[in-house]
C-alpha cells in the first residue's frame, strides 16, 4: 500500500485519519473548565464569613460586588486590546501567557491580606482570561472545517455551563474543609494541567502537529481551501487592515449585540438566581443549591445537541433567534408563575436556552471574520459583550428596587432577550 508523508514528517496511508482535532477540542474544554473555576470561586467566598471579615467587606455589598465587576471590566478590555496579540504570536503562545497570568492572580489572591490586594488579583485574572477566550475560537478556525465548527464549538463551550455547575459544590467543599486561602492554591495547581497539555500536545495549525497523519490533514485543509481563497482577497496584514476586515461589516455588529444579550442574561442570572430562589421563592439552602445548578446542567446538553443540529442544518442564525425566544419566554413565565417549583424550572429552562446560541454564535463569527483577524474579531465581540454586561447585575438590582420585586429585574432580561432575537432574525433572513 502506497504511503504519503505530511509536512511534519508523520507517515500515513489511505486508512482512517487521525483525530488530533478531537484531542485539541478536549484540551480546550478542560482549559475553559479551569478558567471558570477561577472566575466563580468568589461567588462561594462571598458566603464565607471568615473571608468577608478578613477582607473587611462584611455587610458591604458594593465592595463585594466589585470583586466581580472589576474582573469583568478587565476581562472585557483585555479581550479587545490584547487579543490581536494571538494573531501575531499564535494562539498557543498567547493562551499559555494567559494561563500563567491566571496562576499569578490566584497566588496573589491566596496570600492577599487586604481587600485592595484581592481586587488587584481579580484584575490580573480578568486580563489573563480576556486573552484566553478569543484563542479558543482561533484554534477552532485553524483546525476544523466549517461544517464541523458547530460541534467543535459546542464541545469546548460545555465548559461555560459545566464550570459553574462544578464550581459551587467543589469550592464549598474546599472552603469548608481547609478554608478560603487554600482554595486559591488549589486553583493554581489546577491551572498547570491545561498549560502542560497545551504546550506539549497542541500546535497553532494541524500541519505543524507530528501526530496528524496525511488523511486528517487532507480532510481539514481541503475543506478550508475555499474559505482561504475567499479570505485571501481581503487585506489583513496590518492591524488596521485586520480590524477593517470586520469592523465595517454590520453583520459583525449584529452578532456582537446578540452576544451582549447572551452575556447580560448569563451574568445577570448567575448573580441573582441563588438570591431569587432563596428570598423570593422560599427554597431551602439545599434546594436552592440543586436548582441553581440545574440551568447549567441543561445548558451543557443543549450546547451539544444544538451545535450538532446546526452543523447538519447548515444555518445557524435561526437557532440563535430561537435561543433568545426560548430564554425570554422561560424568564417571563417563570417570573409570573404562582407555583415556586414551576417558576424555578421555567427560569432554568430559560437560562439553559441561552446555551443554544453559544456554538452557533462563534461559528458565524468564524465565517464572517477572516482567519488572520479571527483573534481580534473574537476579542472585540467577546470583550465588548462581557464588558458591557458587567453592569447587568447592577441594573437588575436597580429594577428590583424600583418595582419592589424580582419580577422587575427578570423583565429587564426578557427585554434583552427580545433585542437579541431581533438581531438574529435579521441574519436568519440573510441565510446565515
Amino acid at each position: 500500500m502506497q504511503t504519503t508523508r505530511t509536512a511534519s514528517g508523520a507517515t500515513a496511508a489511505s486508512v482512517q485519519p487521525t483525530r488530533q482535532r478531537v484531542v485539541l477540542v478536549a484540551i480546550l474544554l478542560l482549559t475553559l473548565l479551569v478558567a471558570y473555576l477561577d472566575r466563580v470561586n468568589v461567588s462561594v467566598l462571598l458566603a464565607d464569613n471568615t473571608f468577608l471579615t478578613e477582607m473587611g467587606i462584611k455587610g458591604q455589598p458594593v465592595q463585594m460586588g466589585l470583586l466581580m465587576t472589576l474582573f469583568l471590566i478587565a476581562y472585557g478590555v483585555a479581550n479587545v486590546v490584547l487579543s490581536p496579540l494571538g494573531d501575531y504570536i499564535g494562539p498557543r503562545k498567547a493562551m499559555s501567557i494567559s494561563i500563567l497570568l491566571w496562576t499569578i492572580s490566584v497566588v496573589i489572591g491566596g496570600w492577599a491580606m487586604t481587600f485592595g490586594t484581592m481586587l488587584v488579583a481579580r484584575i490580573i485574572l480578568g486580563i489573563g482570561e480576556g486573552m484566553h477566550w478569543p484563542m479558543q475560537s482561533t484554534f477552532v478556525k485553524n483546525w476544523f472545517p466549517p461544517n464541523e465548527r458547530g460541534k467543535a464549538n459546542g464541545v469546548w463551550l460545555i465548559g461555560l455551563m459545566g464550570g459553574p455547575a462544578l464550581a459551587m459544590p467543589f469550592f464549598t467543599w474546599i472552603v469548608s474543609t481547609w478554608g478560603w486561602r487554600p482554595s486559591f492554591f488549589v486553583l493554581g495547581a489546577l491551572g498547570l494541567i491545561p498549560l502542560l497539555l497545551l504546550w506539549f500536545y497542541v500546535t497553532d495549525h494541524p500541519r505543524q502537529h507530528k501526530r496528524v497523519n496525511a488523511a486528517e490533514l487532507e480532510h481539514i485543509e481541503s475543506a478550508l481551501k475555499i474559505e482561504a481563497e475567499e479570505e485571501a482577497k481581503i487585506k489583513t496584514e496590518s492591524l488596521g487592515e485586520r480590524l477593517k476586515s470586520f469592523v465595517l461589516n454590520y453583520r459583525f455588529w449584529l452578532l456582537t449585540v446578540n452576544y451582549f444579550c447572551i452575556a447580560c442574561i448569563w451574568w445577570g442570572t448567575m448573580a441573582w438566581l441563588p438570591s431569587y430562589l432563596k428570598a423570593a421563592r422560599g427554597f431551602s439552602w439545599s434546594e436552592m443549591g440543586a436548582l441553581a445548578s440545574l440551568p447549567y446542567i441543561l445548558g451543557s446538553l443543549s450546547i451539544l445537541f444544538f451545535g450538532h443540529l446546526a452543523d447538519k442544518y447548515g444555518r445557524r442564525a435561526p437557532f440563535i433567534a430561537i435561543a433568545h425566544l426560548g430564554s425570554g419566554l422561560g424568564l417571563y413565565f417563570g417570573a409570573t408563575a404562582t407555583d415556586n417549583l414551576t417558576a424555578a424550572l421555567l427560569i432554568s429552562a430559560g437560562i439553559a436556552s441561552v446555551a443554544i446560541a453559544l456554538p452557533s454564535s462563534w461559528a458565524i463569527l468564524q465565517r464572517i471574520v477572516p482567519g488572520k483577524a479571527i483573534g481580534a474579531g473574537a476579542g472585540m465581540m467577546n470583550g465588548l459583550s462581557n464588558g458591557g454586561s458587567a453592569f447587568a447585575p447592577v441594573l437588575i438590582g436597580f429594577f428590583i428596587s424600583v418595582t419592589g420585586s424580582y419580577v422587575g429585574g427578570l423583565m429587564f432580561l426578557v427585554g434583552i432577550a427580545a433585542l437579541g432575537c431581533a438581531c438574529m432574525t435579521i441574519l436568519s433572513l440573510q441565510k446565515y
